[in-house]
């Protein structure tokens, strides 16, 4: 029987799932993932430079899907003993008996302990908000009263949720949502909590508030074996010892063993679909020249606003949506330093006592800085002298062609680095080392706009029979990591028992049930 050509577009974590779960559960079917530019992972991918790696935007490798672990243990097994800033420090982490040594192979998964938190007025606060008596110290002993006020108005007098600013202070009162999310949140999207929609919130946040935070507070104490955890409370996440690339890197390589085919720098320009409503094949473009690629089965991962913009005979009605939706781009410079000043107050041992943290939320409405990360943190072999320097990520949020974006690289550079000064992160501009910019264009999907007449598109996507939309961007939802894995897992179980509902594929992470099912002692 002749196989079946399945057109995968797009070589991120969404994209090379399906195309690795589809060879190996079946030998029915040609795979050819076509990925526009010349790395593997998407987002999700890693950049070396010069021996010192940056993870795009921080990626905490943690699951409550069974089928997620088991697939991240088969690419890359926990590792079975310390790695290389643990067995230093004397600290401790999970391991699994028999798990690979860190310190003698790179296809291992490592265990970090989780911590983030906010920096705002030159003070850390725990992210999700704690009510620890450090919490209340840098309050103040006036704006903790307030806030307790203002989240009781609020457990009493809920708001229409209209938007996510309303989402917000239904979960936290109105004072926390002022200091800890309104400017954040309208530095990340361009647009005031007002303007966006609560689904984004209800998605991302999941069940955290103020109550989940007492009860896991609580239940650290008094319920430890039935502890029920929501996803932004984890303690521990996995972690690919050089950066999530490395997952994407070695699936890569799993697909072309099985006999799958990856075209890089092929740009899907143009979808065919015949009278029928079928897909039968794209149009990608190498250098300049253009490539017709005929299929039977296209998955794409590709934004859904590309997706629909270079489709043919696409109605009016769906193509005004598609080409509305809204995107946020992504901007991030590295910055090698030689010292970091803000004090490590925790009682985590790090190399040279930086502060502990992989990512820290920036809350200072004098700065544009979004986020940092400590590459240190996340794994010590992303950093090529990690007794000497601190190598950091300085994350920003733009449009692309807005004024940000079109920053050469240096003057990007300089700005962010005289934001460190202004912070107090380093003393000066001598005590960086060097630095290296990256971009990353449709970072994160947006909820406003048309994305009210999301689900009228989506309802238009699944009439098409022979495509499947899969991921973040695949999708126009701002899925974790494992979420995306699992819209193609879905995928997957479709094609090859012929299930022609996609309702299961649109629905993974919409209900909150889905991520608590199971439990974290």
């Amino acid at each position: 029987m002749k196989k079946k050509k399945v057109i995968v577009i797009g070589a991120g974590p969404a994209g090379l799932t399906a195309a690795y779960e589809l060879l190996d559960k079946s030998k029915d079917y040609e795979v050819v993932v076509l990925e526009e530019s010349d790395m593997f992972g998407g987002i999700s991918r890693t950049v070396n430079y010069k021996g010192n790696r940056m993870d795009m935007g921080g990626h905490r490798f943690f699951s409550k899907v069974p089928e997620v672990n088991e697939w991240w243990e088969k690419m890359l097994p926990t590792q079975g003993s310390m790695p290389k800033d643990d067995i230093q420090l004397g600290r401790k982490s999970s391991t699994k008996k028999g798990g690979p040594n860190p310190e003698k192979t790179d296809r291992v998964m490592l265990r970090r302990n989780r911590l983030s938190r906010i920096f705002f007025k030159h003070k850390f606060f725990d992210y999700p908000v704690s009510l620890k008596m450090d919490t209340l110290k840098n309050m103040g002993f006036g704006t903790t009263i307030v806030v307790g006020f203002s989240y009781l108005k609020s457990v009493f007098f809920k708001r229409k949720e209209n938007s996510l600013e309303d989402f917000y202070i239904n979960r936290f009162g109105k004072k926390l949502y002022s200091m800890f999310f309104e400017n954040y949140t309208a530095n990340l999207w361009g647009r005031h909590p007002s303007e966006i929609s609560p689904e984004w919130g209800a998605q991302r946040v999941k069940g955290l508030s103020i109550l989940a935070i007492l009860k896991d507070m609580f239940g650290k104490v008094f319920n430890k074996k039935n502890r029920k955890v929501e996803t932004s409370l984890i303690e521990e996440f996995a972690y690919p010892k050089l950066g999530p690339g490395q997952l994407w890197e070695l699936t890569a390589k799993e697909v072309e063993k099985l006999g799958g085919t990856i075209i890089k720098n092929a740009k899907v320009v143009e979808i065919h679909k015949n009278n029928k409503n079928e897909l039968t094949g794209v149009t990608y473009l190498s250098g300049n020249k253009h490539i017709k690629l005929n299929g039977d089965i296209v998955i794409s991962s590709m934004p859904v606003k590309d997706l629909v913009v270079g489709m043919n005979n696409v109605p009016n009605k769906y193509l005004k949506i598609a080409k509305g939706l809204p995107y946020r781009d992504y901007m991030t410079v590295g910055v090698l330093i030689d010292k970091l000043n803000l004090k490590n107050e925790t009682k985590i041992k790090t190399i040279g006592n930086i502060i502990p943290d992989t990512w820290v939320y920036v809350h200072d409405k004098s700065v544009k800085m979004g986020r940092f990360q400590i590459y240190n943190n996340w794994s010590p072999y992303l950093v090529k002298n990690l007794e000497k320097t601190v190598w950091m990520g300085l994350e920003y949020f733009c449009n692309e062609g807005d004024e940000m974006w079109s920053m050469t690289d240096d003057d990007f550079a300089k700005m962010g680095i005289e934001e460190m000064v202004k912070m107090n992160l380093i003393d000066s501009t001598k005590n960086v080392k060097d630095y290296h910019v990256e971009r990353v264009k449709k970072a994160y999907p947006a909820y406003f706009d048309t994305y009210e007449h999301m689900d009228d598109l989506r309802n238009y996507l699944n009439t098409i029979p022979n495509l499947y939309c899969v991921g973040r961007n695949g999708q126009h939802r701002y899925n974790n990591l494992d979420h995306s894995m699992c819209t193609s897992f879905e995928t997957v179980k479709n094609i090859i028992n012929g299930v022609k509902d996609k309702s299961n594929i649109w629905n993974v992470n919409t209900e909150k049930e889905y991520h608590e099912e199971k439990k974290e002692n």
